[in-house]
């Protein structure tokens, strides 16, 4: 998006801010357009609660370590106590833990992130699946049926919990301590890095596991602009050192290791039991965690092969790219998800950051995708204000780049509204 075509926004914008200075005559204008503010979405650290297990010595290093990293305040770290090491939780102990949890959550919480890989299943839902929702049947199926829709599907909600009355729940599942702070290690180093990084679309021979190939074609079109995009015909990628993305069905995936992953990479193989950690008879997602992944997902029930119980690829890779956390992005890719498991470090956030700065008298902000919707402009004479709107502008899908050229010297901020901005 480029200011010579919307002369209009420009013209103004001009004419708003000159009669706003001309207001504020005893304040300084800055010598050239300064922007102080452009909003990403993104949970913060301060809206992450911390479920730890007290009777589980690994849990609560885990959960220790990670506060600590990630700078979560004390009074998000949320006990709870139950006997560790088995797969299954069932539901009536499961419902007293979880009014328990909900109970003492500071009311800012908006998401979870559970210390253990075990257990990873709530009866017929998976255990994060069961501490976003709580417990309920619709998100089981027995079969091949379809189950509860999630509202929090591809949304542009920042705030789930006050809007939907849902926490999004991420397990930073490890094999061991030493396992999972490598991981979360892997997404705080990966913050703001904005990688160079390839999403992979594999194809495999795998007629049943392959149906999300059937979309990859135009989501290339759509997003290579954006990031590198590769569709591989095969049922193993190998060798390659820049996977950021990697997408693909099959019951085990080979040479995973053979692979650089990206700290902050997503990926994830479409299967019937990804989710069933440890034991199953298929590959278990924490194969991508230890192989450099650092988030992950798979089913801890037969889910068939229902394309909506499964992440859409398109859309992690967008609300990522928009500057989102790992759970989030991971969360809202998933139409249906009480049957899957959600692993990782939640907070990764490696595309955040929108740089501004002033150009020839106007002003350009760049991200690696910007948000769509419509913003609203302010300006004030001073950096502390008063800020004034003065215009409005529309962002539409794809952009990477705003620039606004000839602005007068001002302070500016741009505060998005709920609307999105029409697609051209």
């Amino acid at each position: 998006m480029r200011a010579a075509s919307r002369p209009l926004i420009v013209r103004l914008l001009c004419g708003a801010v000159a009669a706003l200075l001309l207001q504020a005559s005893t304040h300084a204008a800055p010598p050239e357009p300064v922007v102080t503010h452009f909003p990403q979405p993104g949970l913060s650290a301060d809206q992450l609660g911390i479920i730890v297990n007290d009777d589980d010595p690994d849990s609560v290093a885990i959960a220790a370590y990670y506060r600590e990293k990630r700078g979560i305040p004390a009074a998000n770290l949320i006990h709870v106590r139950f006997k560790p090491g088995r797969s299954t939780l069932p539901r009536e102990e499961f419902v007293n833990l979880k009014r328990r949890v909900d109970h003492t959550a500071p009311k800012n919480v908006q998401a979870y992130a559970l210390t253990w890989a075990q257990p990873y299943r709530v009866d017929c839902m998976a255990i994060t699946s069961a501490f976003a929702f709580g417990f309920d049947p619709a998100w089981c199926a027995s079969g091949c049926k379809p189950t509860q829709p999630s509202p929090y599907f591809n949304s542009s909600v920042a705030r789930p919990f006050d809007v939907y009355k849902i926490r999004p729940t991420m397990s930073l599942a490890a094999a061991s301590v030493a396992e999972a702070k490598r991981l979360i290690d892997r997404g705080v180093a990966s913050d703001g890095s904005n990688p160079a990084g390839t999403a992979y679309l594999v194809s495999t021979g795998d007629k049943a596991r392959n149906v999300r190939a059937a979309g990859y074609a135009a989501l290339r079109a759509q997003m290579q602009r954006i990031l590198p995009i590769e569709i591989v015909d095969a049922n193993a990628l190998e060798n390659k050192s820049d996977v950021m993305f990697y997408f693909t069905g099959l019951t085990h995936v080979p040479s995973l290791d053979s692979n650089r992953f990206l700290p902050g990479a997503i990926a994830d193989h479409l299967t019937s039991a990804g989710g069933e950690l440890f034991g199953s008879s298929q590959m278990s997602s924490l194969a991508w965690l230890q192989a450099g992944a650092t988030g992950s997902y798979g089913a801890v029930v037969e889910p068939c092969n229902f394309p909506a119980k499964f992440p859409v690829p398109g859309v992690v890779m967008a609300h990522y790219l928009q500057g989102e956390t790992l759970i989030e992005a991971y969360w809202k890719s998933v139409q249906t998800p009480g049957q899957g498991l959600f692993i990782g470090e939640p907070l990764a956030r490696p595309f955040a950051g929108v740089t501004h700065h002033a150009r020839e008298g106007g002003v350009a902000l760049e991200a690696r995708l910007l948000a769509p919707g419509l913003y609203d402009v302010q300006a004030a004479p001073s950096m502390m204000g008063p800020y004034r709107s003065v215009g409005r502008l529309p962002v539409g899908w794809g952009t990477r780049e705003i620039r606004l050229d000839h602005l007068p010297p001002a302070y500016y901020r741009f505060e998005r509204r709920s609307e999105p901005a029409p697609i051209r």
